[in-house]
């Protein structure tokens, strides 16, 4: 019996045998179904023999890829055995793995927003590897890379002419025309 004089149905006394505590707000373990105080509630506390009724364990079957719950107390095999058995185990269904970038080391699942096709070798890659020299691009055409490394080429060529020299030659600036009254000043 619990409470006070005058309430006697009022809260109830710690179910762990070492603690007794008469507790007005008890807490009912849904897995022993005893009352305790908020001291011994959870499972480990008061060792409840039922702690493991309530988890929910899943086993994804080898043949189907479909997920099966395992009973309380049951052995995964057996389990398994009997989704086999039950007729709604269908090879036929197994769910593919989704294709991932072929990239070595690269991990990314490709789907329809965060792929890409290289133009050059046709090979469908995360868009983190999207480029040519991202992924090792082995054209067997060579109809796209040559293009593009030919117009590389000419910007590199012309990069390395420049290098000492101004961006700007002075023809330029006189075909545009200057502003009126603006001064340009060398700095050496």
């Amino acid at each position: 019996m619990g409470g006070t004089p005058l309430l006697p149905d009022l809260g109830k006394h710690c179910s762990q045998e070492s603690c007794n505590q008469l507790d007005f707000l008890p807490f009912r373990c849904d897995g022993c179904d005893k009352f305790f105080c908020a001291e011994h509630r959870s499972y480990r506390e008061h060792e409840c023999p039922n702690a493991n009724m309530r988890d929910r364990v899943v086993h994804i079957c080898p043949a189907c890829s479909s997920s099966v719950f395992q009973v309380f107390n049951e052995d995964p095999s057996l389990t398994l055995r009997k989704h086999a058995e039950s007729g709604n185990c269908n090879p036929e269904k197994k769910i593919k793995k989704p294709p991932c970038c072929p990239v070595k080391r690269c991990k990314e699942t490709l789907t329809f927003a965060n792929s890409n096709v290289c133009k050059s070798c046709g090979v469908k890659t995360c868009l983190k590897h999207r480029f040519p020299s991202d992924h090792t691009c082995c054209s067997s055409s060579g109809g796209g890379a040559s293009n593009g490394n030919h117009g590389n080429t000419k910007f590199l060529a012309a990069f390395a002419k420049r290098q000492g020299r101004q961006c700007e030659s002075s023809t330029s600036s006189t075909k545009l025309g200057k502003p009126s009254g603006v001064r340009v000043i060398k700095v050496s």
